[in-house]
């Protein structure tokens, strides 16, 4: 199996690591230090050697941050792991808080006066940077850069290696443009920008640009790596040399050199006078100050393959297309082993997560899951980002609700779904709240929009008919996909935080409301749609944009109180479920076929 379900950290990191820390920033004079969760390449999901977060605190999660002092300490997180933190980490040792409301700038603003803190510049973006020095100095005390991380001083030896995995050709067959006709076209936007080169360190951008994928990052296909590219479109890349395939040379081309990360700080120097473009949301504070420092120009503005890696192209829209058929009908074998065997002999979430794996991996294109399962069992699904652990794992019974969100890597896409069932007859309550979660995620599916709209103005339609009850949930209800990249891609989102960034034809994006009653259940609906092009609307004066519907995969009937539902809603789900129906019904067989058939027939 690819999943696990041992815990690599537990509370006792705390008591064993601090001390540790705290001696590695004695020696520099440090009076306290900043850990934040992101590595030197700002990754979400992290590789074990570089979780510094998680091997001093305990914690896991995939966001948050922590703070030593010589007197105290305290962990950062935000609202989607309370409980998650609470669990995890010693509170005897670490102060809990959160890391939105004030976070980790007001926690600096009550510093003792003239107190010395380090951070890591590695690890900084300058911007968020810029804000914790401000807050410092609010107190009195000030942020120094060093060089030598007391994290990693402390945890020595012990370290994890870092990641070495092959990099291998991504083909043109799924990637539908050459990483010359990229490369072509990303120059010219350097050149748009006033740059005359730019520098990339964000994984999911290099591995874009080049047609390359690794396997560096978890359930990921990303190489960690960095590269310049100028405004002609040549490259440098650099690369640990573990990583180079025999192959790999001659798919770069000759516009490509192949260099080791040893040999970044060199060729740095080598930009003085050079006007060099780089995203200050991707790329850490320490490749700011390396570039002023040897004389070059930094020109700020985003990563040049943000949106055409976000803006999929046709061939790999149809790659995601035929990868969700594939992956839905793996789905559909799980959904229907959970409406027959699994409501029989009520297995535990490990055994719903190996079952799903199972099915995917029948495939035979599953190159890894896009993110470990959830699969949580009554009071474990009012957790959003719950992982079965050993210590945790549940039993289904009847009267619960299960709820599953997984997805997979294939080749040509990549996919996410969420789908919530009941065990044995589920409650009146259940039901509503089940439909109200169904209304709003219709509403996001069907909605159609003018060129310019964000994600963040269109978030509060998947939530009106919760707010219309006293109801929210607190998480965002839409992420960006990469196309067998991270199942996490911005700049896209869909969420009640601010987003400047227009959803553009051919940006896929989940849609994925939720209900959690903490203590009892949770319930999540999620599929992936793709932005269509702008088509006019009978009787209308504007095109419009829409979402084409990526996921097929049954709703649980019996959840859904078709009462609640308007005429329109109705016939949404029908029509859902007649397409389910269509495209995945003939690669299954006959027995999950027909119980296929009875879940989509009309409501």
């Amino acid at each position: 199996m690819r999943q696990t379900f041992d815990e690599t950290t537990d509370p006792s990191f705390g008591a064993k690591h601090l001390p540790l820390v705290r001696a590695a920033m004695a020696e520099q004079g440090l009076d306290g230090f900043l850990v934040p969760h992101e590595d030197e390449h700002q990754n979400e999901y992290l590789p074990a050697a570089n979780d510094r977060l998680g091997w001093l605190t305990g914690f896991t999660g995939s966001a948050g941050a922590g703070v030593v002092l010589t007197d105290r300490a305290a962990v950062f997180a935000d609202g989607r792991y309370t409980v998650q933190v609470r669990a995890q980490v010693d509170a005897g040792q670490f102060e809990i808080l959160d890391l939105v409301d004030g976070g980790v700038p007001a926690y600096l603003e009550r510093l003792p006066r003239g107190a010395v803190i380090g951070y890591d510049a590695r690890l900084h973006s300058p911007d968020a940077l810029a804000t914790l020095k401000t807050a410092a100095a609010k107190a009195g005390a000030s942020l120094r850069p060093v060089d030598r991380n007391p994290v990693d001083t402390a945890w020595g030896e012990a370290r994890p290696a870092q990641p070495a995995a092959p990099v291998v050709a991504h083909e043109d067959r799924y990637a539908g443009e050459s990483s010359a006709a990229k490369r072509a076209r990303i120059g010219e936007a350097i050149a748009r920008a006033g740059a005359e080169a730019c520098l990339l360190t964000a994984p999911s951008s290099i591995a874009w640009l080049f047609n390359v994928r690794g396997g560096d990052v978890i359930r990921s296909p990303l190489p960690l790596a960095q590269a310049i590219v100028a405004a002609n479109g040549t490259a440098m890349l650099f690369l640990d040399p573990a990583k180079v395939t025999n192959a790999l040379p001659a798919w770069l081309g000759d516009d490509v050199t192949l260099m080791s990360p040893d040999e970044l700080p060199q060729a740095l120097e080598g930009m003085k006078g050079v006007r060099v473009l780089v995203d200050p949301a991707q790329s850490s504070a320490w490749y700011f100050d390396r570039l002023a420092l040897v004389g070059a120009t930094v020109v700020r503005g985003m990563d040049p393959c943000a949106l055409p890696r976000a803006a999929k192209n046709p061939v790999e829209i149809e790659g995601s297309r035929q990868a969700h058929i594939r992956d839905g009908a793996a789905l559909v074998r799980f959904l229907h082993w959970v409406d027959t065997v699994a409501q029989v002999e009520l297995p535990d979430e490990r055994q719903v997560v190996e079952a799903l794996e199972r099915f995917r991996e029948a495939t035979g294109a599953l190159q890894d899951l896009s993110f470990d399962t959830i699969a949580g069992v009554g009071p474990n699904a009012a957790l959003p980002h719950y992982k079965p652990v050993t210590r945790t794992i549940r039993r289904m019974k009847p009267g619960s609700l299960l709820l599953v969100d997984g997805g997979g890597q294939y080749l040509d896409g990549t996919t996410d779904v969420t789908r919530t069932m009941a065990i044995g007859e589920p409650s009146a309550d259940q039901r509503r709240m089940f439909t109200l979660v169904l209304k709003g995620h219709i509403a996001m599916a069907t909605v159609r929009f003018p060129a310019g709209t964000t994600g963040h103005q269109l978030d509060a339609l998947a939530r009106l008919p919760m707010w219309m009850a006293g109801l929210d949930y607190d998480h965002g209800t839409g992420h960006g996909v990469g196309s067998y990249l991270g199942v996490h891609e911005g700049p896209q989102r869909i969420a009640k935080l601010v987003n400047t960034q227009p959803l553009l034809t051919g940006m896929i994006l989940s849609n994925e409301p939720g209900y959690y009653r903490e203590g009892h259940w949770g319930i999540r609906i999620e599929t992936l749609q793709v932005v269509t092009p702008p088509e006019d609307v009978p009787g209308g004066e504007r095109p419009m944009h829409g979402f084409e519907q990526l996921t097929f995969a049954p709703l649980d009937r019996r959840l859904i109180d078709v009462d609640l539902l308007t005429p329109g809603e109705r016939a949404y789900v029908d029509a859902y479920h007649a397409e389910t129906l269509a495209k995945v019904g003939p690669l299954l067989d006959d027995e999950v076929r027909s119980w296929l058939e009875g879940q989509c027939s009309p409501l």
